[in-house]
């Protein structure tokens, strides 16, 4: 979290709070798809792999989540927090574009 230049609480919350339940809905998606299917075209302890990352991010949003909450909205968060959640739902977005077209095939 950050709170270097006292931000406007209002600004934030319209910025940061649908950020972050994107966030939220993207990685409950990837792990619902994780933990409910075999994907063939990642081994089992890749797709594990992912599922624990994808876990553990939901758990690093969440606290985000409860801290800019509890603090009125008066502090963000930083970017090198949110960057590794950003490339971890383009991995995500991958391999579930790659799960749905196989299942159209």
């Amino acid at each position: 979290m950050s709170n270097t230049a006292s931000p406007d609480p209002e600004m934030l919350r319209q910025l940061l709070e649908p950020l972050l339940e994107d966030f939220t809905y993207w990685f409950n998606r990837s792990q619902k798809l994780l933990s409910n299917e075999r994907l063939n075209f990642l081994q089992e302890s890749d797709q594990q792999n992912l599922l624990e990352r994808v876990e553990n991010a939901l758990k690093e949003v969440a606290a985000a989540r409860a801290l800019f909450r509890v603090t009125g909205h008066q502090v963000g968060v930083d970017m090198m927090t949110m960057r590794p959640w950003h490339e971890l739902l383009m991995e995500c977005q991958a391999v579930g574009m790659r799960y749905y077209r196989n299942q159209a095939i």
